[in-house]
């Protein structure tokens, strides 16, 4: 298990959100922090830490008047730390490219390849001969419906017919370099994990999978790490200290440093 950090941006500021509350009209979401500082500088704390394979994400749509200012900041951010980060949002054969030039390992896609409500093959095809497989993230970001996680795609606010199961992953993990989940309904409420999901990417052999969502203690840790069987990596963002939250970032490097050993 492995921390990996986040750059959430949102209208031009870095944020941490409550996940489900992002609406694309009016660029609306339910707010827990809104940075002061900009990309670059969370960027650098992280580097100063030695921490990679985290995500960058840009939660306004390319429609968005709040678009450009967006972008500039994850652009600041991986011009501060070159390798050091994945960048998802809105990523097409357009402009992946772009931002793998501007200091991206990786990018992160859902809903290019995730199309009408299915899985494009052909979109995925033409991601993977864009950029290879060894910087392609796909995104498996989900929410519960009757039972069942979904893949949800357009900033989590829309639902595809593809369910996060086994077979989906075995099916999908030779067409990219690792996944990463969100699990939306808990994302940014720092209220408790998505246990059968993270238990579900642990029968992952070999294969790297980052969980993020709902974490909001030390005991939600140890829980991940059980149901993950130490192979799961998370990602923490509205609890930590960090933005606004009540836990400490250095206790959780060296929890889940000590967790790892």
């Amino acid at each position: 298990m492995r921390f990996r950090p986040c750059i959430d941006i949102h209208n031009g500021k870095v944020k941490q959100i409550v996940g489900g509350s992002l609406k694309d009209q009016g660029d609306r979401a339910a707010e827990n922090f809104v940075s002061e500082m900009d990309g670059a500088y969370y960027a650098d704390f992280y580097k100063k830490d030695g921490l990679k394979g985290g995500h960058i994400i840009l939660l306004n749509p390319a429609s968005s008047p709040y678009y450009e200012a967006t972008k500039q900041q994850a652009l600041l951010a991986l011009g501060a730390y070159p390798g050091g980060f994945q960048l998802g949002g809105g990523i097409t054969p357009d402009n992946a490219k772009a931002f793998l030039d501007a200091g991206a390992s990786h990018v992160i896609v859902t809903s290019y390849v995730f199309r009408d409500g299915k899985i494009s093959t052909d979109n995925l095809r033409r991601m993977l001969d864009c950029v290879g497989k060894e910087h392609l993230v796909l995104d498996l970001s989900c929410r519960k419906k009757d039972g069942a996680y979904y893949v949800v795609t357009d900033r989590w606010q829309k639902f595809t017919e593809t369910k996060v199961t086994a077979d989906t992953l075995e099916w999908l993990r030779d067409s990219c370099a690792e996944f990463l989940i969100h699990a939306v309904d808990v994302e940014g409420k720092a209220s408790g994990i998505e246990v059968p999901l993270v238990e579900l990417l642990a029968d992952m052999d070999n294969f790297p999978c980052t969980y993020a969502g709902g974490v909001g203690s030390f005991e939600d840790l140890a829980r991940l790490k059980q149901a993950g069987r130490g192979k799961v990596d998370v990602t923490i963002g509205s609890a930590l200290d960090l933005f606004g939250g009540k836990m400490p970032y250095r206790e959780v490097l060296e929890y889940i440093k000590k967790a790892a050993d």
